[in-house]
């Protein structure tokens, strides 16, 4: 039996595609209600869109409308990715499609899969899950590290999430094989922080050297992991950042919330703490990502 994916691509991807030109895939998780705050989701999308095309690369968000997978949306459908979504994750996909989800919002993972099947190299996110605090007890592992190792895509994000045990998530990705670029930076980025203070092994400044590193993992059919510091013009204090995060980890640790459920509520705290510079600064790494991202995909066309 032959069974093949039924992929949705817009017109503007579509051509590109077919041209062999530069494409960036995006999650749509961070636009959905799932992600950043309204009115800031809407602008994290143009934002996003308008940095892949003026670097010169087409934007192809990722997504599950109607139950079809979507590689790119055409601008009449911009709008959805903004409403109310179900998460899916790489193994929600089947179900997705099968139960004809009306918007699936899809997560690092999802989007991975998705760009590896439709042809596409380059994926910018905002940060990337990984293997939380308590993971010992709880064997709780993002499936974002085994989406990265798997699929022949080069991710480019602000590291992972500061409220993960990003130790364990650097030596998860080692262990997966993956191997993590500093681009403009030798210590893994915390997201809206600039530093986790986590030395990385490999990093450059280059994009000649980062084209040649990409390539060549790639080339054996794996990906890789780019790590893109927030610019510091926007990045969070850090003494602000670190004070606010453990407050809401300890704030966490007595409600007896773990796992994913940690997420909304350190985010929160960081927003609160912060003034909603967490916010601006969100915005700003999820645009910065999207610029390396399709200054990285223009020089692996070339």
């Amino acid at each position: 039996m032959s069974v093949s994916l039924d992929l949705v691509f817009s017109s503007e991807v579509a051509a590109a595609i077919a041209a062999d030109g530069p494409v960036v895939a995006l999650e749509s998780t961070v636009t959905s209600n799932l992600g950043l705050p309204a009115p800031a989701n809407a602008e994290a999308l143009q934002r996003s869109l308008a940095a892949v095309r003026e670097a010169g690369a087409v934007p192809a968000v990722t997504a599950i409308l109607d139950g079809r997978i979507h590689v790119g949306v055409d601008e009449s459908d911009e709008e959805r990715l903004l409403g109310t979504a179900a998460k899916v994750a790489e193994r929600d996909i089947p179900v997705a499609t099968a139960q004809s989800w009306t918007f699936g919002a899809t997560t690092v993972s999802a989007s991975l899969a998705i760009a590896a099947h439709a042809g596409i190299s380059v994926f910018a996110t905002g940060g990337i899950g990984g293997v939380h605090r308590g993971a010992a007890d709880t064997f709780d592992v993002s499936a974002d590290l085994g989406a990265i190792a798997r699929h022949p895509v080069a991710t480019i994000s602000a590291g992972a999430k500061s409220f993960l045990d990003l130790p364990k998530t650097l030596e998860q990705l080692e262990t997966l094989g993956v191997p993590v670029i500093g681009w403009n930076c030798d210590e893994l980025p915390a997201f809206t922080a600039r530093t986790s203070r986590l030395p990385l092994t490999h990093h450059t400044d280059q994009l000649d050297t980062l084209v040649r590193i990409v390539a060549s993992q790639l080339g054996f059919g794996r990906g890789l992991l780019v790590a893109n510091p927030v610019p510091a013009d926007d990045a969070l204090d850090q003494d602000v950042h670190d004070d606010a995060l453990q407050r809401a980890l300890a704030e966490a640790e007595r409600r007896g919330v773990s796992g994913p459920s940690v997420t909304p509520l350190v985010l929160g705290a960081i927003a609160d703490a912060s003034g909603g510079a967490s916010v601006s600064a969100n915005l700003a790494l999820l645009e910065n990502n999207a610029v390396v991202a399709a200054e990285l995909a223009v020089a692996l066309q070339k």
